[in-house]
């Protein structure tokens, strides 16, 4: 299974209060993002464990395009959000940050040794997701 497909200029929030921040790289609309506490901004999330997500706290799903040091909406948990008519996630399916910068997978893709399984959201359905934002504490052994 691949990742999630998002169509940016479809990506809503549909329920739930976002985040306000600042853009700590060039972030699409729907991409996976993490809070950089050393630089109190947003960049984009990775399972392979190059950028520092793992163990942060702050993970949420990007609600607009942003260039570096522009603000930034971020759904967090709680929050629903239309990914858009490619996306499709699948009610109930469990998905995470993937291996690739701002990439939302479905957790079975995340497999590789090193790798981080951070889960992100879960599937609704109607090409909408549940975040739940929770990162994973320690990399696949």
């Amino acid at each position: 299974m691949a990742s999630l497909t998002i169509t940016a200029a479809q990506v809503v929030l549909n329920s739930g209060e976002s985040i306000r921040g600042t853009a700590g790289a060039t972030i699409t609309a729907g991409a996976s993002v993490y809070l950089d506490t050393t630089t109190n901004t947003w960049k984009l999330a990775q399972a392979d464990g190059t950028a520092a997500e793992a163990g942060q706290d702050g993970l949420g799903i990007a609600l607009h395009g942003a260039s570096s040091g522009q603000p930034l909406a971020i759904a967090g948990p709680g929050c629903d959000v239309t990914l858009g008519a490619g996306a499709a996630p699948a009610a109930s399916a469990v998905y995470i940050v993937g291996a690739t910068a701002g990439d939302i997978a479905a957790a079975a893709d995340v497999s590789t040794q090193n790798h981080y399984r951070s889960v992100l959201c879960v599937g609704k359905g109607s090409n909408k997701v549940r975040v739940i934002a929770r990162a994973a504490e320690a990399a696949i052994p």
